[in-house]
C-alpha cells in the first residue's frame, strides 16, 4: 500500500472522536497513521488517553498567547516539528484564523453534530428539537474559514423521537460521530475523494448508513 499520512488530531477535551479514529488507524490498510494529539487545553483528559495508546502529544496553552494567530503560529510549529500532513478536528473549542486554515486547506476535516447546511454553530441538538425536525445526524466536512461551511464529506443520519431530549438525541448522534469520521478519513487519505468547487465527490463519496433508528423501548 501506499505511505500512510501523518495525521494529528486537534482536541480540547475527552477526544471522543479521537478515540475512534486511533482505533481505526490501527488497522494496518488503514491510509492514516495518527502520529500527534495536540490540545490547547494542558489538562484534556484526551491527552492522557491519547499517551497511554502509546502516540505523541503536546499541549499547546491558548491562555498565554497575546492573540489567536500568535498561538495559531506556536501550533503550527509543533505541527511541522512532527511533520504532519493531515488534521482532524475532534471537539477543538478554537475558532481558527484564516491564516492557520490556508495552512491547512484541503488538509483538515471537522466533524459537525447535525446534517450541515442546517444547523451551524452550536446547540444543534436543542435547535433540532426545538424545530421539529425528524431527522437529526452529523457532518464530516473540510475546514474553510466561514464556520461549518466547507464541502461535506460524510453525513450519517439519525431519527428524531417524539420522546428525544438533547442528551438522549446528543448520545445518538455521537454513536454515528464515530462510526463516520475515521470512514470519512479512510475516503479522504486514501484519495477515493477530491473536492469540486464546494462538493465532494469521487468513489463512495457519501457513505451514509442505514437511518439509525433505535428499537422500541
Amino acid at each position: 500500500m501506499s505511505r500512510r499520512q501523518r495525521t494529528a488530531i486537534l482536541i480540547s477535551g475527552r477526544g471522543s472522536n479521537m478515540d475512534a479514529l486511533i482505533e481505526a488507524a490501527r488497522a494496518p490498510d488503514f491510509p492514516a497513521e495518527i502520529a500527534l494529539v495536540v490540545s490547547n487545553r494542558p489538562e484534556a483528559a484526551g491527552l492522557a488517553k491519547a499517551k497511554a495508546a502509546g502516540i505523541a502529544v503536546a499541549a499547546v496553552d491558548h491562555k498565554i498567547y497575546a492573540g489567536r494567530e500568535e498561538f495559531e503560529r506556536s501550533l503550527q510549529i509543533v505541527l511541522e516539528t512532527h511533520r504532519i500532513e493531515f488534521l482532524c478536528l475532534a471537539g477543538f473549542m478554537r475558532l481558527l484564523t484564516p491564516w492557520f486554515i490556508g495552512q491547512w486547506r484541503g488538509r483538515m476535516l471537522n466533524i459537525h453534530p447535525a446534517l450541515l447546511p442546517s444547523f451551524r454553530g452550536l446547540h444543534t441538538h436543542e435547535r433540532a428539537l426545538a424545530d421539529g425536525v425528524k431527522i437529526h445526524g452529523c457532518t464530516v466536512h473540510f475546514v474553510v474559514p466561514e464556520m461549518d461551511e466547507g464541502p461535506i464529506v460524510a453525513q450519517s443520519a439519525v431519527a428524531v423521537l417524539d420522546s428525544d431530549t438533547p442528551d438522549s438525541l446528543a448520545a445518538r448522534v455521537l454513536e454515528q460521530e464515530h462510526l463516520l469520521y475515521p470512514r470519512a478519513l479512510r475516503l479522504v487519505a486514501s484519495g477515493a475523494v477530491r473536492v469540486e468547487g464546494n462538493r465532494v465527490v469521487g468513489a463512495s463519496a457519501s457513505p451514509q448508513p442505514a437511518l439509525a433508528v433505535p428499537s422500541p423501548g
